[in-house]
């Protein structure tokens, strides 16, 4: 990347690959932030949840402009393909220049928010940028929860002007956010012996699309998990199947890309298994056509499992798995095209206990919006026998279409470019929301360059668009002060 435009930035974000940062696990993030601050001899401020604000005084003739906080987070989601080994505790990201865009070697790139990092450390090393004083905001934790800007201390920010780094769409000026919640489901069963004279196999889905549960939820793509149910729940009882165990999806932020069914039938219906198989993946390459061009659907012999489920609740796990709603619920009336509601069925994991854990997350632009899905959901995992817990879920952001931060933006980005950026909300979650509850004089907008694939292992940078945003940035700073 040595060779891409402009310099620093890619600088800053291949440094920023070689460092592990998962969700909850920020250390050496954190370590590299403070070091950075140090060989700059920038102050800096560190609160008790591991968030960090780097200072940097104002530049020519803009020492007493207006401080400008530029926010991003620490954390990645991390992703990997199956079969992929990569240790995402230890091992750094292998970014590699493709085609006009930089994507990872079979992970997660961690552009989201790499890239934001990058752009706020090569902000702060400039020495001959023009800008009025920074405040370089980095939070932890933000891809499972927000639990970094829930945390944020009062005292952290002085800034009232607050330029969020997340976004996805260069030419896109964010001006509000979906609030959400995750609602997770237990059951219970006892495990019994795997019947005589049966075979096992594994049903595997794959190749899905996956992506950002909240900025591709409208787009249709296949959830591995619902897939795999659907096939489970029409040919079950055609077949005689006994489920073992069924494995799905990672992340509660993340459409599932990949689920598999460790199941046993008797001897004398392997060929009617297989021949069912056949059909169903025939029906779903159909159905799919033009939206998971890489879509797989297998099936593996695989050694004999300890247990199978009890027949009651194996029943009852298909017919909730199935019920349980997964994508768009409603479209928002205020804003053209945008998703209101939405809900994602993200992750199934066979536990011991014996007990099945299922992971979901609701998202909306309105309180009410979201305590309706949520209690769609709610009711899905009760009516399945399913004790169920609320996460703490966090706020939206309400669009302020009155912002003068948004005026001056709009301006700067039409001089610069000769076109309108257009202004919205999204409807994935961003921190803007938990720093006005702190900070309720914060004038606030999001933008970034493009990126793709947020959330799996196809997740890329489109290079010129980062070119574009760091123009906007660095035009951008004098304006607002």
């Amino acid at each position: 990347m040595n060779n891409l435009e402009p310099k620093s930035v890619w600088h800053f974000f291949n440094e920023v690959c070689k460092v592990p940062r998962p969700s909850k696990q920020e250390e050496k993030m954190i370590g590299f932030l403070l070091a950075f601050a140090d060989s700059h001899h920038l102050e800096y401020k560190k609160d008790t949840a591991g968030n960090i604000v780097i200072k940097k005084s104002g530049t020519n003739g803009l020492e007493q402009g207006k401080t400008i906080v530029l926010q991003s987070h620490m954390d990645m989601v991390c992703e990997k393909n199956e079969g992929v080994e990569h240790d995402f505790f230890n091992d750094p990201i292998v970014p590699i220049v493709d085609n006009g865009w930089v994507r990872a070697l079979h992970t997660t790139l961690g552009a989201d928010c790499g890239i934001g990092i990058a752009a706020s450390l090569a902000v702060l090393a400039d020495k001959d940028l023009v800008h009025p004083p920074i405040e370089a905001l980095f939070t932890v934790d933000e891809e499972t929860g927000l639990t970094g800007a829930k945390a944020l201390e009062a005292g952290m920010l002085e800034g009232k002007i607050l330029l969020n780094l997340d976004s996805e769409d260069e030419g896109e000026l964010f001006i509000g956010c979906a609030g959400g919640i995750d609602t997770t489901g237990t059951i219970k069963y006892t495990a019994e012996p795997v019947p005589s004279n049966g075979a096992a196999f594994k049903i595997g889905v794959s190749g899905l699309l996956g992506g950002h549960s909240g900025d591709d939820i409208e787009k249709g793509r296949g959830n591995s998990i619902k897939i795999l149910n659907r096939f489970l729940y029409q040919f079950i009882e055609a077949c005689e199947c006994r489920i073992s165990s069924i494995q799905g999806g990672n992340l509660r932020n993340a459409i599932p890309r990949e689920a598999s069914a460790v199941i046993v039938v008797p001897q004398d219906k392997k060929e009617h298994l297989t021949i069912e198989l056949n059909h169903f993946r025939v029906e779903m390459e159909n159905e799919l056509l033009g939206k998971e061009p890489k879509f797989k659907i297998a099936l593996e012999s695989t050694g004999t499992p300890e247990s199978v489920l009890d027949m009651l609740s194996q029943t009852k796990l298909i017919n909730l798995l199935y019920a349980m709603p997964h994508g768009v619920h409603s479209m928002s009336f205020r804003m053209a095209g945008m998703v209101e509601s939405s809900t994602n069925l993200a992750s199934i994991k066979f536990q011991p206990g014996p007990v099945v854990l299922i992971v979901t997350s609701q998202r909306s632009d309105q309180e009410s919006g979201k305590q309706d899905i949520y209690q769609m959901v709610d009711t899905v995992f009760r009516l399945g026998g399913a004790e169920v817990k609320r996460g703490d879920g966090y706020c939206g952001w309400t669009p302020n279409p009155a912002s003068p931060v948004l005026d001056v933006s709009v301006r700067c980005y039409e001089a610069l470019f000769g076109a309108k950026p257009v202004v919205r909300s999204i409807h994935a979650g961003l921190e803007c929301g938990l720093f006005l509850e702190k900070f309720p004089d914060l004038d606030m907008i999001s933008f970034g360059p493009t990126l793709r694939g947020v959330h799996s292992p196809d997740e890329k940078i489109e290079i010129a668009s980062v070119e574009k945003f760091w123009r906007f940035l660095t035009a951008l700073l004098p304006e607002l002060a």
